[in-house]
């Protein structure tokens, strides 16, 4: 199985790290070393004591154990002691371990019911201090955890051993972290449904497992990783802990070890090769790093940083300098449908045609003006026939009182004008009904996810015709995944896929603008791009215009493609940040607090102003014009 190791260990690394390509073959490398332990212990007849760990992580894990008991595999012999479950908590409430643990493995194994524990959520206050001593002693009497599996929160807690706990702390009540409680929040229907407090191993039970594998997936948690096998030991990231056994190992798909120095900046760990993006990206590093100007870091700047290998090869340093400025300097451009009558081989964009057929996806209603409204205002001014597809509804992140709001204005009107049916009354009765026994995260009604739906229709509209566009070019996809994801996760996207193809079709664009937010592999934007992008596949097979069809990528508010790999730099004037800004207040319901405001206090305007000033900035300090802003983007290669 592939493996991306280069270095096991390096200098900078204080545990053992392994790294596989993707999520799928780590997970089924972790499902094997489980499984012989089962095994191992059958051929001696004894039993397997196992350490489960919840949330997205060990998902796949067991998975494949599930796949694997199918071809034989017995759990007979095992028994789990599960690292955490919330307080309070029922066994039978959707967010619970239990309920988490049933439905992804023990109700598909041959497991004995008695041999699964699982902290008990029920318990009455004063009962749970002797509940996790007895849970200590089960565990230690049956001679330990073989092994115990862990993921990692964005705070460095492992289990629920959040930031100060001991590291010979034990079973015990805790207190959540704020941002444990944020990240859970989707789960719970707003965070402040999310219980307070958890039963959880402590780091010292977690200690005495005989192996401890700790995994992580996708960019979301690659901070927190580096923070945990480079940094110091402390009790402010309590898995930095786990550098003090022997018998600790993380396993992790690229994406998670992104960000350590091996990969991130390898030039500080070992010999590189010093290919062009290798290049562009250390002098860029060395500029920021250093707060110099690119044309004026110097030969001893490089040889002083772990870069006197490419001053051999590729300098003197002036030179170096000089290439990579010029490089970023071409990536700026006020003409992002590209400038007709130049010669476009230095730039972004091409030329021809001069007016282009553009259409911008939007995974959510107001991600087209938050992300690249200073552009998508520039397209438009420019004269290119620009459409923009908002690929949801967005229903999800509505308040329930402003469906009640829109509701009664309906309603009123209709009395107005004398023509009230009843059929609004209806409507709004049941939806008071609904909202006043309505549970955390429970789906709503088809009509109540409609008129969420339409209030995010209607803000759309104002914000692109704020832009300019006229309305025969504006498209409400609604895609089907987005609702039926609501009540199942095994979702069919072929009738995605078709209805993507048609409109591209009715297009025939030359632009595609769509968002490259990868973070997480299962969220809405990461699902809508795999559509777009099957469906720009398909259509290449068999369709002439796709051959003149570039793909642009664009990020969030939240953060920024990294300056080495940017391609295309539009600069903002502070008259167009300011239209930007007026057209984001189009978006009345995600204004002030949207229903999901992630763990980021600020509002998306501000977010999208923050992150597009920053970037100006960081141009400005390698030495280009000093700009208002800029929205980033770079292009996919098919």
């Amino acid at each position: 199985m592939a493996r991306l190791n280069l270095l096991e260990e390096t200098r900078f690394e204080k545990v053992p790290v392994t790294v596989y390509p993707t999520q799928g073959e780590a997970s089924i490398q972790v499902a094997q070393r489980i499984a012989k332990i089962i095994t191992d212990k059958q051929a001696k007849g004894e039993k397997a004591v196992l350490g489960l760990a919840t949330g997205a992580t060990p998902v796949k894990v067991y998975k494949e154990l599930v796949r694997m008991h199918k071809e034989g595999l017995s759990f007979n012999n095992v028994v789990t002691f599960n690292l955490d479950e919330y307080y309070p908590m029922q066994p039978t409430a959707e967010q619970s371990y239990v309920v988490f643990m049933n439905k992804n493995l023990f109700d598909h194994i041959d497991i004995p019911k008695e041999n699964i524990n699982i902290p008990d959520g029920t318990l009455a206050p004063e009962d749970v201090q002797a509940y996790c001593m007895a849970y200590e002693q089960k565990i230690s009497s049956l001679g330990g955890l073989d092994i115990q599996i862990l993921g990692i929160g964005r705070t460095g807690h492992i289990g629920f051993n959040e930031p100060g706990s001991a590291p010979n702390s034990g079973t015990r009540l805790v207190t959540l972290d704020d941002l444990t409680r944020r990240d859970a929040s989707r789960d719970f229907g707003g965070k402040e449904n999310v219980p307070t407090k958890a039963i959880t191993m402590g780091v010292g039970t977690i200690f005495k497992a005989k192996e401890i594998v700790l995994m992580a997936w996708n960019e979301k948690k690659a901070e927190i990783v580096k923070k945990a096998v480079e940094g110091e030991i402390s009790s402010d990231i309590p898995a930095t802990y786990l550098q003090m056994s022997d018998n600790v190992e993380f396993i992790l798909d690229q994406d998670a070890a992104s960000a350590l120095t091996r990969f991130n900046l390898p030039w500080l760990a070992h010999d590189v090769v010093w290919e062009a993006t290798l290049v562009k990206k250390a002098v860029v590093w060395l500029s920021l790093h250093l707060d110099k100007a690119i044309l004026k870091l110097t030969d001893d700047d490089y040889n002083n940083n772990g870069m006197a290998q490419l001053i051999t090869e590729q300098g003197p340093a002036y030179s170096i300098n000089i290439r990579i400025f010029n490089e970023l300097q071409r990536t700026i451009t006020g003409w992002p449908g590209g400038k007709p009558g130049v010669d476009d081989s230095n730039r972004p964009e091409r030329a021809e045609p001069a007016h282009k057929n553009v259409i911008l996806f939007s995974p959510h209603p107001d991600d087209d003006v938050i992300s690249m409204g200073g552009t998508f205002i520039r397209l438009a001014d420019q004269g290119h026939n620009v459409h923009v597809a908002y690929q949801t509804s967005g229903n999800t992140a509505v308040w329930d009182d402003d469906v009640l709001r829109y509701l009664e204005f309906v309603q009123d009107f209709a009395v107005a004008v004398e023509d009230d049916n009843g059929v609004t009354r209806k409507i709004y009765d049941d939806a008071r009904e609904f909202f006043k026994i309505k549970k955390p995260n429970q789906v709503d009604p088809e009509i109540i996810r409609t008129v969420k739906g339409l209030i995010r229709k209607g803000e759309a509209i104002a914000g692109a015709r704020f832009v300019g566009l006229p309305d025969q070019n504006i498209h409400f996809m609604d895609l089907p995944f987005y609702d039926r994801g609501k009540f199942s996760k095994e979702v069919d996207f072929e009738d995605d896929i078709q209805q993507t193809m048609e409109l591209l079709r009715q297009v025939k664009p030359q632009q595609v603008f769509a968002a490259g937010d990868f973070a997480d592999p299962h969220g809405t934007h990461k699902v809508c791009f795999d559509i777009l992008l099957e469906a720009l596949i398909r259509l290449r097979k068999t369709d002439e215009w796709t051959k003149d069809c570039w793909l642009w990528l664009y990020r969030g508010a939240w953060h920024e493609y990294p300056i080495h790999e940017i391609e295309m730099a539009v600069p903002l004037s502070p008259q167009e940040v300011k239209r930007k800004r007026l057209a984001i207040f189009k978006h009345q319901s995600q204004k002030d607090l949207p229903v999901f405001p992630g763990d980021d206090p600020r509002e998306f305007w501000v977010r999208a102003e923050d992150r597009t000033s920053e970037t100006a900035g960081l141009y400005h300090q390698l030495g280009l014009a000093n700009y208002e802003a800029i929205e980033a983007f770079v292009r996919w290669k098919f």
